[in-house]
């Protein structure tokens, strides 16, 4: 079969091209082509359009880019015609992806699969209109969006399990370095770790670094090592970690969870790569207008919560300190309160394994492949 995949970003990048795998696997005479990056073009197929022509966000980037975004839409249009899959699959990237769904839809009688839904239980609710008219099946990767597409808004989607939870399993099988093989090879001392996950972002990391940092220098007996992401350059950590006795690691953010006792994490996927692997954790995230911002989150958005953590869980398992709660000493009392021996650890630890049992042992990847080749066969 012929499919056309859309990703626009990097996470969506990675998510499509371990699903064009296991498509390859049910189906050995899949063709793709794709608006999509590097993994996916390292499975196979056409690449129309490269995600770094794509990923703009914010405001003003896609403000002064609306041109070019609205070119790659027209052009992405014309080329699923002329191409005549026989389905298109949207991954997350909400939207550009809804868009060419409403457009698939209104002239065009191919199906349309979204894998990875769109963060509409949070804001913008309202799109789930569209959705349900524009989107014949929805494969989601996080439980709780069962309750809240069936239940609330009676659109039945396939929950096909968490690929971060297959992820870290998958490592961890796999990775046998000790604790004092990992210290030694980066020359680190023998005192426990706490983690700090500061965003993949420049903004993320100036926003939230550097209450991170002065909040956990508090506790001499630890060392603090900083999880770096690769697509930013050191120097720019250099101007927030000079002069302290902050050490770094890069590309390893699943090796130093291994081996930490606790962290301070940004929100998004580390928040659940960080449950995953048992480390108890406070979830930072600095916002600007902080008043206005908690306005918001009482009134407007749509959610009790912003990690995936207590949003999986439907509690509060790991304190979240957005907006006005967003202090130094806020950080510094909840971290105490999660190290050992202290009455906030095991608490977490629980909170955890319901986490892991609401997420399942399905291989998201696979699972969608296969419930798709089904369904374009009938």
């Amino acid at each position: 079969m012929r499919y056309y995949l859309i990703a626009g970003e990097a996470s969506g990048d990675l998510h499509a091209s371990r699903l064009m795998q296991a498509l390859k696997e049910v189906d050995p005479i899949a063709e793709f082509r794709y608006f999509g990056g590097d993994r996916m073009s390292a499975v196979g197929g056409t690449c129309v359009r490269h995600i770094r022509d794509l990923a703009y966000m914010g405001f003003v980037p896609v403000l002064l880019h609306l041109h070019k975004i609205l070119g790659n839409m027209k052009m992405c249009k014309e080329d699923i015609v002329a191409w005549k899959p026989d389905v298109v699959i949207l991954v997350d990237y909400a939207d550009f992806n809804l868009s060419i769904a409403k457009f698939l839809h209104a002239k065009t009688n191919i199906r349309v699969f979204y894998y990875i839904s769109p963060k509409i239980w949070a804001w913008k609710e309202w799109r789930i209109k569209a959705i349900k008219r524009d989107v014949n099946e929805m494969f989601s990767i996080l439980p709780f969006e069962v309750d809240f597409y069936e239940k609330r808004h009676h659109y039945p989607i396939h929950y096909v399990g968490n690929p971060t939870a297959e992820e870290v399993h998958n490592f961890q099988s796999e990775y046998k370095e000790t604790r004092e093989e990992f210290l030694g090879r980066h020359d680190f001392d023998g005192r426990p770790i706490i983690a700090l996950l500061a965003g993949s972002r420049k903004q993320e990391i100036k926003d939230n670094l550097p209450a991170m940092i002065e909040a956990a220098k508090r506790f001499s007996d630890y060392q603090l090592i900083l999880a770096c992401a690769p697509a930013v350059e050191d120097i720019y950590y250099d101007k927030f970690i000079k002069g302290t006795r902050i050490r770094t690691v890069t590309d390893e953010t699943y090796q130093l969870l291994t081996h930490s006792t606790a962290a301070l994490v940004t929100s998004g996927t580390a928040t659940l790569e960080t449950a995953l692997f048992n480390v108890p954790q406070v979830v930072c995230y600095e916002t600007p207008v902080p008043k206005l911002i908690r306005f918001a989150f009482n009134h407007i958005i749509k959610v009790d919560y912003i990690s995936l953590v207590n949003l999986i869980a439907d509690r509060e398992v790991v304190p979240e300190l957005l907006a006005d709660r967003f202090k130094v000493y806020n950080i510094a009392n909840e971290l105490y309160n999660i190290l050992p021996g202290h009455t906030g650890r095991e608490k977490m630890l629980d909170g955890y394994k319901l986490v892991a049992n609401r997420l399942g042992t399905e291989v998201a990847p696979e699972n969608a492949a296969k419930i798709m080749y089904e369904m374009l066969w009938k």
